[in-house]
């Protein structure tokens, strides 16, 4: 790869992106040295705080809040991880807790930061599918923000250093969690009922379909190689398109639960499950930006259209 330009990078292999991963499918003009972080999270902060890569996959609302407090990177339209976070709440039914809005006045977890884009859009559907009043409950985050500088509203109150959120749930020093969390208690369970077929149905009855994951470039970067941008793009998209045919075909031949999922997608909207570019994800986007000023993470609406180095 003579006269390419080497780009360090980050990225958790799936796959939309397994043939960008593999060099199957490069950047016009660059090349992608991928480095793996087993723990995606430590690149976001190793990002966030030392901008250690040139491009690095970013949880959004991390980007929205980073950029907001002046990190300089900018994201591309490349949504690599989507999902639904209807399941994303569990609780301890020894606390009493039976329905969404009982969860006003109590303590609820967060898993890691206040900021972290599950707990974002597992409010969110609280707020907008259930009328919990956010402001009312108390919520625990188990660790710090990616962020350093973000200061959360009055009501988010760290659990504190070494917190153990399952024996927090347990105890019933929480009454719920949100994020991911494996507690060995027959009566952790979660909130929401069917919540695999309530996401689904959110997307069938209103187009819920959350964004979790986009790519950034640092700023640096951009401006020493003006089209590194969208030929980062470019390549990504390929190799989702070519994901996308195989999902089509059926020809993965062990699909994961993120490929059935995709799989499902495609069946209710008889679209592409992964589309990348602003115009066809202005609506989520703009839902994600809603509430994350609702919830205090941003001071105030942003144009996303201005949060990205090409429209795709």
């Amino acid at each position: 790869m003579r006269g390419m330009t080497p780009l360090t990078a980050v990225s958790r292999t799936q796959g939309n992106n397994r043939a960008v991963k593999d060099g199957s499918i490069t950047p016009a003009g660059f090349r992608l040295e991928f480095e793996e972080v087993p723990v995606l999270v430590q690149a976001f902060r190793r990002m966030v705080r030392d901008l250690e890569f040139d491009v690095c996959e970013m949880a959004v609302t991390t980007y929205l809040c980073a950029r907001e407090h002046g990190v300089r990177f900018t994201a591309l339209p490349v949504f690599l991880v989507r999902g639904f976070h209807h399941g994303a709440i569990v609780v301890n039914r020894r606390s009493g807790v039976e329905k969404p809005r009982d969860l006003e006045g109590r303590r609820v977890g967060v898993n890691r930061g206040y900021t972290v884009t599950t707990g974002v859009w597992a409010r969110g559907i609280l707020a907008d599918e259930h009328d919990v009043h956010l402001d009312d409950v108390t919520w625990v985050p188990s660790g710090d923000e990616h962020v350093a500088t973000y200061v959360p509203p009055a009501n988010v109150v760290p659990a504190g250093p070494g917190a153990d959120l399952a024996a927090m749930l347990r105890d019933g020093e929480v009454d719920a969690v949100v994020g991911a969390l494996e507690v060995d208690d027959p009566d952790v369970v979660p909130l929401l009922p069917d919540a695999e077929e309530a996401g689904f149905a959110a997307l069938a009855e209103r187009g819920h379909y959350p964004v979790n994951h986009l790519v950034v470039l640092r700023d640096d970067v951009l401006a020493e190689h003006p089209g590194a941008a969208q030929a980062v793009f470019d390549a990504f998209d390929r190799g989702k398109a070519a994901y996308v045919e195989q999902l089509r075909a059926g020809t993965i031949a062990e699909p994961t639960a993120v490929d059935r999922m995709h799989q499902r997608v495609m069946e209710i909207t008889g679209g592409d499950p992964l589309p990348y570019g602003l115009d066809a994800n202005r609506p989520v986007l703009d839902e994600l930006v809603r509430h994350a000023v609702a919830q205090r993470i941003l001071r105030g609406p942003v144009d996303v259209y201005a949060l990205f180095a090409v429209r795709g």
